[in-house]
């Protein structure tokens, strides 16, 4: 079947193109099994993607087939933002939204959206495209590969909550999420300048954050609330958005705090909530210093760990030479990339945390996919691990010397769904 495949003109308020919009939209909604969209929050969502200049396309039975409308058989949407690299903001394609009715599974759809919306990248200078998946065997095949994780834990606060000791010289305030935005954001924004692994929110998270849409129910968010830490100053450096469940539980929707002292005294707050006796929260970071600031460290428990971003590395010497390097060395990395993006033979040379990346004819030491690479790349992964896992080759001595030169110590850390 030759299938009516289009970009849409988000900016084009034509009767055919709001309806195309709308069914659109009601095509990822179905993909996702989610319910039917009301006006506003198609509003909102085209809304957002205009704010983002985001790319929008889909797969559309041809008029006259029977089933054909606004409603397409398979959607795909993309954005740039950027990514924390460990050394600075790499530019980053962030990929959406992806759907395939499951009438029309098997037909290149979804391979033809990706693979031109990556040779697109790759022509507009972007050297990493990301997205989060909704399962984890889909995407290796087009070299993305699982590059952060998510906790997911379960703070039991019933009598007895109790932190070692307090040398906050701060305070913690509760304000309406509306008025909150400000401080989040710039609290945000200073996270993903400093932590490896974030990704920049999509123009959606103001709508999430102050409570003005709720995507999941309709209409305004009113079950959300909001803290924020001040220093000793007065200047806001953490805060926490929350709603309250049943039988007695509290779910953190996030939490950033830019200090230890900030982040403990968050959790402190959330501790002393009269009528609380669990408290979740799925983005979790790894070095949050909760557990050990009790005096029951057992009162956190890890519900779950999962892959959460997922990466695919575009521009290998740009992508290499944007993260920062453990320990100094040279290595030949040579990488397999059926699209070709990745694919080649890299010389790469760190030294004093930085690393020179050049393409080469010498004999590799290392052989990875693209797929690995990308799940290496945030060093979320150790060298070895994925070597013990048959998935890193190459002599021994040249992985031990790359793991000593690409294993990092401290975690990277993503709290951006898209």
């Amino acid at each position: 079947m030759d299938y009516d495949v289009a970009t849409l003109d988000l900016f084009d308020d034509s009767e055919p193109a709001v309806a195309r919009r709308r069914g659109w939209i009601e095509g990822v909604l179905r993909g996702f099994r989610d319910d039917r969209p009301e006006d506003e929050m198609v509003q909102r969502w085209v809304g957002h993607y205009r704010a983002d200049r985001a790319v929008v396309r889909g797969a559309w039975l041809p008029e006259g087939e029977f089933g054909a409308g606004p409603i397409p058989v398979a959607t795909y949407a993309s954005l740039d933002k950027t990514l924390n690299a460990g050394r600075g903001l790499l530019p980053l394609r962030m990929i959406t939204d992806v759907t395939t009715s499951a009438a029309h599974r098997r037909r290149g759809l979804l391979r033809r959206f990706i693979e031109d919306d990556l040779a697109d990248a790759v022509a507009q200078g972007v050297p990493m495209a990301a997205l989060t998946a909704s399962e984890a065997t889909i995407y290796g095949r087009w070299g993305f590969g699982a590059a952060t994780f998510r906790c997911g834990v379960e703070v039991d606060t019933t009598l007895g909550f109790e932190m070692r000791s307090s040398t906050d010289p701060g305070r913690v305030e509760l304000i309406e999420p509306k008025d909150a935005w400000a401080h989040v954001k710039g609290v945000f924004d200073a996270f993903h300048a400093r932590q490896r692994g974030s990704v920049e929110w999509p123009a959606q998270y103001e709508d999430i954050h102050t409570g003005a849409y709720d995507f999941d129910g309709g209409g305004a968010n009113r079950k959300l609330r909001a803290a924020v830490h001040l220093d000793a100053d007065g200047h806001v450096d953490g805060f926490v958005l929350f709603k309250h469940g049943e039988k007695y539980s509290l779910r953190v929707e996030e939490m950033i705090a830019l200090t230890s002292q900030a982040q403990l005294a968050l959790w402190s707050l959330l501790g002393r909530m009269d009528r609380i006796r669990t408290v979740t929260f799925n983005l979790f970071h790894p070095e949050d210093p909760l557990a050990w600031a009790l005096t029951d460290l057992n009162r956190v428990r890890t519900t779950e760990i999962q892959e959460f971003l997922w990466l695919r590395v575009l521009d290998v010497p740009r992508a290499l030479e944007a993260r920062p390097w453990a320990g100094d060395g040279t290595v030949v990395l040579e990488v397999d990339d059926p699209q070709g993006h990745a694919a080649g033979r890299f010389e790469v040379t760190a030294t004093d945390g930085t690393a020179a990346v050049a393409r080469t004819d010498r004999a590799a030491d290392v052989h990875v996919d693209a797929s690995t690479l990308a799940s290496l790349y945030l060093s979320a992964v150790p060298v070895g691990l994925l070597r013990r896992a048959g998935r890193v080759g190459g002599p021994d001595e040249g992985v031990r010397r790359f793991a000593a030169m690409a294993d990092l110590a401290e975690p990277p850390h993503s709290l951006t769904g898209f």
